[in-house]
C-alpha cells in the first residue's frame, strides 16, 4: 500500500494538465500544483480515508487559482512558447493551437467546469464539489462553455447565430 506522499506523487500529470488548461502559462501551472501539494502535505490529516484525493486536490488548486487570480489581476494570455509546437506543423498540432485559445478565452468558471468534465473526465457531481457550486450550475455552465467554444472554433463568436436565443412571454 502507497502512503500519502506517494499517492500524491501520482496525481502530479492530472493536476499538471488541470492547472495548465486553467492558466494556459506552464510556469504559473506549475507554481500552483507545487503549492497545491504542498499544502496538501501539510494539511494531510484534513483528507478523508474514503474521500476522492484527485477531487480533494483539485479542489485546492483551484482554490488557489481563484486567489491568485483575485490577488494579481492577471491577464490571461498564451504563451508563444506553449502555442507553438515542437515538431513539424501538422493539422493536430493547429487544432490544439486552436483550442488553447479558444479555451483561454472563456471565463475562469466556464474553463474549469469544461476542463473537469471533458478533459479530465471528472462526474458532474465531483466537478461540483471541486468547484463549491451546485451539480446543476455545473451542466449550465458545461452547457454554455460548449456553447461559446463552437462559436469560436468556428468563427462565429459575434454573430447572432452564438447567441442564445432569448424566451418571450406569449399569453
Amino acid at each position: 500500500m502507497l502512503d500519502f506522499s506517494q499517492e500524491l506523487a501520482l496525481q502530479i500529470p492530472r493536476l499538471r494538465r488541470y492547472a495548465r488548461a486553467l492558466t494556459h502559462n506552464a510556469a504559473w501551472a506549475d507554481d500552483l500544483v507545487q503549492d497545491a501539494l504542498e499544502r496538501a502535505l501539510r494539511r494531510r490529516w484534513l483528507f478523508r480515508i474514503q474521500g476522492n484525493l484527485t477531487s480533494w486536490l483539485m479542489t485546492i488548486l483551484y482554490r488557489l487559482y481563484l486567489n491568485d487570480m483575485a490577488s494579481k489581476r492577471r491577464r490571461l494570455e498564451i504563451d508563444v512558447d506553449t502555442a507553438l509546437p515542437e515538431s513539424g506543423s501538422t493539422v493536430e498540432d493547429g487544432w490544439h493551437i486552436d483550442m488553447q485559445r479558444a479555451l483561454a478565452r472563456l471565463s475562469a468558471e466556464h474553463r474549469a467546469v469544461i476542463v473537469l468534465v471533458g478533459l479530465e473526465q471528472v462526474s458532474y457531481k465531483d466537478a461540483a464539489a471541486i468547484l463549491d457550486v451546485p451539480v446543476g450550475t455545473v451542466m449550465s455552465r458545461l452547457a454554455r462553455a460548449r456553447t461559446q467554444l463552437r462559436a469560436i472554433l468556428t468563427g462565429q463568436e459575434g454573430t447572432a447565430a452564438a447567441a442564445p436565443a432569448h424566451l418571450s412571454r406569449v399569453k
